[in-house]
């Protein structure tokens, strides 16, 4: 009885290992496409497959890829439907593959993982014209391009997205174990001119080094806007994601080094204390805009964490907002309210930044900090 126990709970043991790291990728950029989904209409109530079904949920990935490798943004992988009619509901650009709200290289980790469980070479293969998808579409400056405009583009972690995945397959990650030597140099070579963008990209204001923008242009690297509420600014949100992915690198060069202090220090500087961000649920909709069901305040909470805006000027870190016409405001109260439950303009993006930096100052031998 006791060796008949042992062995279900091996199979069991087993199981686990074998299902644990597909039900452990990041499915948070699926969440992200699935929301942004609903919101267009397209998917309100349908079944979706559970985490643990990684064939099917592959397999999903594997029907939706396009032919040039990519995957269009915004469509549900997990969703129990019949993928012609997803795309044959879709407008012809939203077919299209971009690297737009964490697309590509999320399918390309999951698939490269269902591979190293499965061993099923269709998912590696699927993840390798994914692989191939992003080498294509790099410019000849480093960058990648968003959805919204032809320019360098760190939102929506376009470039930071990709560069992550770079950063895993050349550390060695065991689910890329089946890259050859060939492929990996093309990744180095794209990995290197990614960085070197990046550190280019680091706004400078009178000599100091300060943080990204969401979008620069390909030619000058000058911030440039995307969306009408979308200007050239500092964003303290894209940029903290950078700043973590530089923390990542094993052996950093002395300018990464300097480009991390430095974010760190404006990050330190701009941050927003004694304020706290509250929703309220308006049932009968707001006075100007009866369709908007809840809002958004900043209030005083000396007891809050630290805040960081969106959206920062470029010349001297005051924050801002902006509407849909792209007119600056200045506090929650004066925006419309659709733009302002509809836009995630604070948030404590700085927090793990800062949080991260002492352990990663002493990594690299850099010593002490007396930041926060």
């Amino acid at each position: 009885m006791l060796r008949s126990t042992m062995c279900k709970l091996l199979v069991v043991i087993l199981f686990l290992l074998a299902v644990s790291p597909i039900r452990a990728q990041e499915t948070a950029g699926f969440d992200f496409r699935v929301n942004r989904w609903l919101r267009a209409g397209k998917g309100a109530g349908c079944p979706r497959y559970a985490p643990e079904q990684f064939r099917e949920i592959a397999d999903n990935i594997l029907v939706y890829q396009n032919a040039d490798g990519g995957w269009p943004k915004n469509v549900d992988m997990m969703a129990r439907l019949d993928p012609d009619s997803v795309v044959r509901a879709l407008a012809p650009r939203y077919r299209t593959s971009t690297i737009d709200n964490f697309s590509v290289y999320t399918q390309v980790a999951y698939l490269a993982e269902t591979y190293r469980v499965t061993g099923e070479a269709r998912y590696r293969d699927g993840a390798q014209r994914g692989i191939e998808y992003l080498l294509a579409a790099q410019y000849p400056n480093g960058g990648w391009r968003g959805w919204d405009v032809d320019a360098v583009t760190f939102n929506d972690n376009v470039m930071e997205g990709v560069l992550s995945l770079w950063l895993d397959i050349l550390d060695g990650h065991p689910r890329y174990a089946w890259i050859g030597e060939p492929l990996r140099e093309r990744i180095r070579r794209s990995w290197e001119a990614g960085l070197d963008l990046v550190l280019r990209c680091q706004w400078v204001r009178d000599g100091v080094r300060t943080v990204w923008p969401q979008q620069c242009d390909h030619e000058t690297l000058q911030p440039v806007k995307a969306r009408s509420y979308e200007l050239p600014s500092l964003s303290a949100g894209e940029s903290a994601d950078i700043v973590l992915l530089l923390m990542r690198i094993a052996d950093p060069s002395p300018e990464v080094v300097d480009a991390v202090k430095a974010a760190v220090a404006w990050y330190d500087k701009t941050k927003i204390t004694g304020k706290r961000i509250v929703w309220l649920d308006v049932p009968e909709g707001l006075p100007e805009d009866r369709s908007v069901k809840n809002d958004r305040l900043m209030v005083d909470d000396p007891d809050a964490g630290p805040l960081w805006a969106r959206f920062y000027e470029l010349d001297d870190d005051t924050w801002f907002l902006c509407t849909r016409a792209g007119v600056k405001v200045y506090s929650l109260r004066e925006m419309p309210a659709e733009r302002r439950v509809g836009y995630l303009w604070f948030s404590d993006w700085g927090t793990e930044v800062l949080d991260a930096y002492p352990a990663w100052l002493e990594r690299v031998g850099q010593g002490k900090t007396c930041v926060r």
